[in-house]
């Protein structure tokens, strides 16, 4: 079974930053495109970020581009978050898919990965 393990999260002031990593248990991270998701409560889950299984691409939602990177480093990614916002509070989710035609201009559909972790929480609050 793909399972994916988030860690990195916690409590942060605004302005602070964070790292999330990514995780891959039964398999490697290196052919997948991978996406961090994101799901304040009462709101949908959305894709901040993602990168392409060959790194040739890579997507930013519009709200975290230029505070947030995406990167792989020894069969794990990580994103990490600068100049946090209270709005950047919510439960963060990685995800994998295989294929092609992800991390693209606009956002991937949650429904396209095949594997999730259970998601690690970020909370921006002075």
């Amino acid at each position: 079974q793909l399972q994916l393990v988030e860690s990195g999260g916690g409590l942060v002031q605004p302005g602070g930053s964070l790292r999330l990593s990514c995780a891959a248990s039964g398999f490697t991270l290196d052919y997948n495109n991978i996406a961090w998701f994101r799901q304040a409560p009462g709101k949908e889950r959305e894709e901040i970020s993602c990168i392409s299984s060959r790194n040739e691409n890579t997507y930013y939602a519009d709200s975290v581009k230029g505070r947030f990177t995406i990167f792989r480093d020894s069969n794990k990614v990580h994103l990490q978050m600068n100049s946090l916002k209270p709005e950047d509070t919510a439960v963060y989710f990685c995800a994998a898919a295989y294929g092609y035609n992800y991390c693209l201009g606009s956002p991937d559909k949650p429904d396209d990965f095949a594997a999730w972790g259970q998601g690690t929480q970020v909370t921006v609050s002075s």
